[in-house]
C-alpha cells in the first residue's frame, strides 16, 4: 500500500530533497484536465537533469531505462517503489496504461 501524498512528500524530504512536489500523468476526462497532469501512456523521451531525482510511486506504474547503459533494460516500477536517477544520468520513461502519480524529490 503506498503512503498518503503528505507522507510521502514528508518522506522524500526527509531523504534531504529540498525541492519536493506530486506529479500525475493521466488517466483523466479532457474536461477535467488538472495542473501538473499529463495522459496516461505519456513518453518522455531521452533526457537527464542537474542533479539527483527521486520518484516515489502512489498510484500507476512508470517504466523507465538509462539509454546509454551498455545492456539497457527498461524496468517498471509500481505503487510503493522509488527510484532514484543518478546527477546527468540520462533516462527514458514510459507511463503506464492506467497513468501513475509519484512524488519528485529534486
Amino acid at each position: 500500500m503506498a503512503p498518503s501524498r503528505a507522507d510521502a512528500e514528508s518522506q522524500v524530504r526527509s531523504q534531504g530533497f529540498s525541492h519536493v512536489f506530486t506529479w500525475s500523468d493521466g488517466p483523466y476526462r479532457a474536461s477535467a484536465v488538472i495542473a501538473n497532469t499529463r495522459p496516461s501512456n505519456s513518453h518522455y523521451p531521452p533526457h537527464s537533469h542537474s542533479g539527483v531525482t527521486t520518484h516515489l510511486v502512489l498510484k500507476g506504474s512508470l517504466t523507465a531505462v538509462y539509454p546509454d547503459d551498455p545492456q539497457a533494460e527498461k524496468k517498471t516500477y509500481s505503487v510503493g517503489e522509488t527510484w532514484e536517477v543518478p546527477a546527468k544520468k540520462k533516462h527514458e520513461v514510459w507511463v503506464g496504461p492506467e497513468g501513475c502519480t509519484y512524488v519528485i524529490g529534486e
